[in-house]
């Protein structure tokens, strides 16, 4: 009797130490698809640092007296290139310096793009209007790969945060992953005035 009650508790531990394992691969496989999409987030927005020289030097040529402008988008280019944010630790308030910086790089862009406005022989340049296109679907590209690292993170976080997952994460110390957030003021619509 006492054989049976010992192969009891050694297949009962056996299969808890399994349980165990599955949980922690599965929140392993969940936190790279984390990764993963906060690689491609980091990807989309360098794409968008690269574009940026080559559309400065094309509105420079036009406008040399927008010396400002140009400076401004430099440097927020330089300052959103040095943020560096690692998947595996991010905490909300990086993530949210890292946005911070890109949203800078995005209304210098913006103040650059209103430039060929008053421009019509810049507005009309091919490679201004190429790398303008450009930009547009990289802006775009980059909304797609926020939402997709905001889904990962949200079902990774939701995985860790149910019982009886929360007992592994806790012990093997997966945190929550923090989420992109609206940018301030998105909410509200803009104003056209004519």
């Amino acid at each position: 009797m006492k054989k049976k009650s010992t192969w009891i508790i050694i297949a009962a531990v056996a299969l808890l130490v399994i349980w165990g394992i599955r949980i922690n691969n599965n929140m392993v496989t969940m936190e790279e698809s984390v990764s993963k999409a906060w690689g491609n987030v980091e990807n989309v927005y360098q794409r968008r640092a690269d574009l940026i020289p080559n559309l400065v030097n094309t509105v420079k040529g036009y406008a040399q007296h927008e010396s400002s402008t140009f400076e401004s988008v430099v440097n927020a280019r330089a300052k959103a290139t040095s943020i560096n944010v690692n998947p595996e630790n991010m905490t909300a308030e990086q993530l949210k310096e890292f946005q911070q910086a890109q949203s800078e790089v995005g209304s210098a862009l913006g103040r650059l793009i209103a430039i060929g406005e008053a421009y019509p022989e810049l507005k009309a340049n091919e490679n201004f209007k190429e790398l303008q296109a450009q930009l547009e679907g990289t802006e775009n590209r980059i909304a797609v790969e926020r939402k997709n690292f905001n889904d990962e993170a949200q079902k990774f976080n939701s995985y860790i945060r149910r019982f009886p997952q929360s007992i592994i994460a806790g012990m093997r110390d997966f945190d929550k992953k923090p989420y992109f957030e609206a940018e301030e003021g998105a909410n509200k619509a803009p104003v056209v005035q004519f």
